[in-house]
């Protein structure tokens, strides 16, 4: 499984990178477009959907935002509203599914519902922020900040860990493991504008690295309770050894959604 894990990601780290570094803009929205159809696919897969009832559903809710965001741009201040409604939709389904111990029962058209405009939704941002002024930059400095919240937290967690954060939703996430990520976040944002000798105030600097942690975290949770919620461990198979395409972009979503708009 590890070295599985080790090739799958040898060769798509350095195929995201070339797309996100070198994709002209049509092109990076048509990825974004396919990989937005692919997660519908995975929402449906999981929650039991596969059939023809449901196809109108998933077009309204995911699929029409989907193109539509893409097509035409962020929509003005329904293009914040709406992901934000989206965003806390996500994250009452976590809370419930902690606070009920499990995902059993949750099954249903409102779940559908809830995974059709999370992908439908918020994966347009992909394309919204990397295809805005400098957003080459700013997608890969999200990417940075997340994997670095995410690492922090693996490694703190796994040498410091001793309070379960959400037991429920994912047995091995410790508050001192969330702590850790933040921390090395922040300090990382703050070494790399150092190092590059960036012109932001620094306090903008910690608070944007603070909340992109903060909701890399809260997008992993909320994953993870949209797959107990359908009773799956993994979202899919497209990546061997990974999952699917929403295992590794769901510490994402919430992120880019928050940096698209703090950068406009």
């Amino acid at each position: 499984m590890l070295k599985t894990r080790i090739l799958t990601a040898a060769v798509l780290l350095p195929a995201v990178g070339a797309l996100v570094l070198f994709a002209p803009a049509w092109l990076f929205t048509i990825v974004n477009a396919i990989a937005g159809i692919w997660g519908l696919y995975e929402v449906a897969a999981m929650t039991g959907a596969l059939h023809w009832v449901a196809l109108p559903l998933f077009a309204a809710v995911g699929g029409v935002p989907l193109l539509g965001l893409l097509y035409g741009g962020d929509a003005g201040w329904i293009g914040w509203v709406v992901p934000t409604l989206v965003i806390l939709m996500m994250l009452g389904l976590a809370l419930r599914v902690e606070l009920n111990g499990g995902g059993e029962g949750l099954r249903g058209p409102r779940l559908v519902f809830i995974g059709a405009a999370y992908v439908g939704v918020l994966f347009p941002f992909f394309a919204l922020l990397r295809n805005s002024p400098d957003g080459i930059h700013l997608l890969l400095l999200v990417i940075l900040l997340a994997v670095a919240s995410d690492s922090g937290a693996y490694f703190t967690g796994r040498y410091l860990g001793r309070t379960k954060l959400a037991p429920s939703l994912s047995p091995h996430k410790t508050v001192e493991g969330a702590v850790g990520g933040l921390i090395v976040t922040v300090v990382g944002a703050w070494l790399l504008f150092k190092m590059i000798g960036g012109t932001w105030d620094m306090g903008k600097i910690l608070l944007f690295a603070a909340m992109i942690s903060i909701l890399a975290q809260l997008g992993d949770l909320a994953g993870s309770a949209l797959k107990r919620a359908a009773g799956v461990k993994d979202s899919g198979w497209i990546f061997p050894g990974h999952g699917g395409l929403l295992d590794r972009t769901c510490s994402l979503v919430f992120a880019l959604f928050f940096a698209y708009y703090w950068f406009r």
